[in-house]
C-alpha cells in the first residue's frame, strides 16, 4: 500500500461541544461553499432526470399504445435497474468524500475501480430482468398488449444499463472532489444531443418508439464515456486518478458492506412511489387516478431535483470534513443545508399552492383531471417539504456511512408503515389518490423523523475519528 501522504490531527476542534455556535462569518462562507456545489449538481439531475422524460415526449406523438409502452417499460427499468445501481453508486458518497477529506487521494482512483467493477457485474443479471420484462409484466397481470411493447423498448434500452453504471460511478467520484462544473457541461451536451438523437431515431428511421429506447442508450454511453475521458485526461483527477490497480480488488468486500445497504435504502423508497401508481389502477374509476397519480408523480419527480442536489451537497461537505477530522465543521454543514432545504420547501410548497388551479392544464385539457391535480398538488406540497428535509438528511447518513441504518429505517417507514396506511386511507376510508399520497406522507415523515433522531445523537468527534479510521487504514484493516 502507498504511504499516507499526510499525517492527520483527527478531531482538531477540540472545542466542538463548547463551541456549537457558528460565526456569522463561517455561516455565510459554509452557504457559498454549498451553493457552489448545489447549484450544478442540481442542474446535472435536472438534466439527466430529462433524458427519459424527452424519449417519453418523442414516443407520445406515436400514439397511446407506444406512449403507454415507454411509460411502463421507464418505471420498470427505474424499479429493477436504475435505483439499485444509483443506490450501490452511492457508497462512493462516504467512501471516495471521506478518503478526499483525509487527502488519502490515490483511494478515490481505487475506489472508482472497485464500484466500476462491482457495478458492471451487477449490471448483467439486470440486463437479463430486462431481456425478459414482457413476460415478467405479465405475471404481475398487466395488459398483454402494453407488456409486449414495454418488452420491446426495454431490450432496445438493455446497453444503456452499462452505461448508466459507469456514468453513475464518474459522477460520484467527481463529485467527492468538488469538481461539479464539467458534470453539469457534460450532462448539458449530452442531454441537448439527445433531444437531435431522438428526433431522428423516432421520425426519421422509421424506428418508432424503439428508436427512442436505442436513443437512451445512445445518450446514458455518450455521457459515460465523456465522464471518463474527462477523468483521465483532466489535471484535475491527476492525483486522484493514477491508474488501473489490483489493489482495487481487496476492497470489494469493503465496498460491498457499504453498496448493498445503500441500494436497498434508496430501492425501497423508490419502489413506494411506483406502487402507489399501481395501486391506482385497482381503485374506482382507475383511468382517472392513474392519469392524476403519474401526473402527481412526475411532478413531484420534477422539483425533487432541487433537493436532491442539496442531498448530493450535504453527502459530499459532510464527508469531506470528517474524513478531514473537523466535526465542527461537519456540524455546520448538517446546519446550513437543513436551513437551506427548508426553505426551498416553503417557497417550492408556497409556488404549488398558489399555481394549483392550472397546473393540471400542463397535462390534459380534461376539467376533471385538472380540478383533481389542484386538490393533490396541496397534499404534494406537503411531501415536497418533508421529503426535502429527508432527502438531506439521508445525504448526511451516505457521508456519514450510516447506509445500514438507513436502510433498517426506510423498509419500516415504507414497507411496514406507509403502505399499509396508503391502502387503508384508499381502500378502507375510500380517500382514493388523495389516500395513497397521504400514506405516502406519513412514510416521509416516519423516515424524516428516526433519521432526525439518528442525527441529534450523533457525537461529531466519534463520527470524525471513524471516518479518518476508514480513509487511512491499512488494507488489512480494511478487510477486518
Amino acid at each position: 500500500m502507498e504511504n499516507l501522504e499526510s499525517p492527520l490531527v483527527v478531531c482538531k476542534d477540540n472545542s466542538f461541544e463548547s463551541q456549537k455556535r457558528f460565526g456569522k462569518d463561517e455561516v455565510l462562507a459554509e452557504v457559498k461553499q454549498q451553493l457552489l456545489l448545489a447549484g450544478p449538481l442540481v442542474s446535472v439531475n435536472f438534466l439527466l432526470f430529462a433524458l427519459q422524460l424527452i424519449s417519453v415526449m418523442f414516443v407520445g406523438h406515436l400514439g397511446n399504445l407506444a406512449l403507454s409502452g415507454a411509460s411502463m417499460a421507464t418505471s420498470f427499468a427505474s424499479v429493477t435497474g436504475f435505483s439499485l445501481l444509483r443506490g450501490m453508486a452511492s457508497a462512493l458518497d462516504t467512501l471516495c468524500g471521506q478518503s478526499y477529506g483525509a487527502k488519502q487521494y490515490h483511494m478515490l482512483g481505487i475506489h472508482l475501480q472497485v464500484a466500476l467493477i462491482v457495478l458492471l457485474l451487477a449490471s448483467v443479471p439486470l440486463a437479463f430482468i430486462w431481456a425478459n420484462a414482457a413476460s415478467i409484466l405479465l405475471f404481475f397481470g398487466q395488459d398483454p398488449e402494453i407488456s409486449a411493447e414495454a418488452g420491446r423498448y426495454a431490450r432496445f434500452m438493455l446497453p444503456s444499463i452499462f452505461g448508466f453504471a459507469i456514468q453513475e460511478c464518474h459522477i460520484r467520484f467527481l463529485q467527492a472532489q468538488n469538481n461539479v462544473v464539467p458534470m453539469m457541461v457534460i450532462s448539458g451536451f449530452t442531454t441537448l444531443l439527445h433531444v437531435l438523437v431522438c428526433w431522428i431515431l423516432v421520425f426519421k428511421s422509421g424506428l418508432g418508439n424503439k428508436g427512442a429506447a436505442l436513443a437512451n442508450t445512445f445518450s446514458y454511453w455518450t455521457n459515460a464515456l465523456l465522464l471518463t475521458l474527462y477523468v483521465r485526461i483532466s489535471g484535475s483527477c491527476k492525483k486522484t486518478w493514477t491508474g488501473h490497480s489490483m489493489e482495487a480488488f481487496y476492497c470489494i468486500p469493503k465496498f460491498l458492506r457499504l453498496s448493498i445497504p445503500s441500494a436497498i435504502m434508496l430501492s425501497l423508497e423508490i419502489w413506494s412511489f411506483e406502487m402507489m401508481v399501481l395501486l391506482s389502477g385497482l381503485l374506482p374509476n382507475p383511468k382517472l387516478e392513474t392519469s392524476v397519480l403519474a401526473i402527481s408523480l412526475n411532478t413531484c419527480s420534477t422539483i425533487y431535483m432541487i433537493p436532491l442536489g442539496l442531498s448530493a451537497a450535504i453527502s459530499t461537505r459532510s464527508s469531506n470534513e470528517l474524513g478531514a477530522g473537523r466535526p465542527r465543521a461537519a456540524f455546520l454543514a448538517v446546519c446550513v443545508t437543513m436551513s437551506m432545504v427548508m426553505t426551498e420547501g416553503i417557497v417550492v410548497g408556497t409556488v404549488m399552492i398558489s399555481g394549483r388551479k392550472i397546473w393540471g392544464y400542463l397535462y390534459s385539457e380534461d376539467e376533471q383531471v385538472v380540478k383533481y391535480v389542484g386538490q393533490m398538488l396541496l397534499l404534494i406540497a406537503v411531501s415536497h417539504f418533508i421529503d426535502g428535509i429527508q432527502s438531506v438528511l439521508t445525504g448526511v447518513a451516505r457521508g456519514c456511512g450510516w447506509q445500514r441504518i438507513g436502510a433498517m429505517i426506510n423498509l419500516g417507514a415504507y414497507h411496514l408503515i406507509g403502505i399499509p396506511s396508503s391502502i387503508v386511507l384508499a381502500f378502507v376510508y375510500h380517500l382514493g389518490g388523495k389516500g395513497l399520497w397521504t400514506g405516502l406522507i406519513v412514510a416521509l415523515t416516519v423516515q424524516a423523523s428516526c433519521l432526525a433522531m439518528v442525527t441529534l445523537r450523533t457525537k461529531w468527534e466519534e463520527e470524525a475519528k471513524k471516518a479518518v479510521n476508514r480513509a487511512t487504514s491499512s488494507w488489512g484493516a480494511m478487510l477486518s
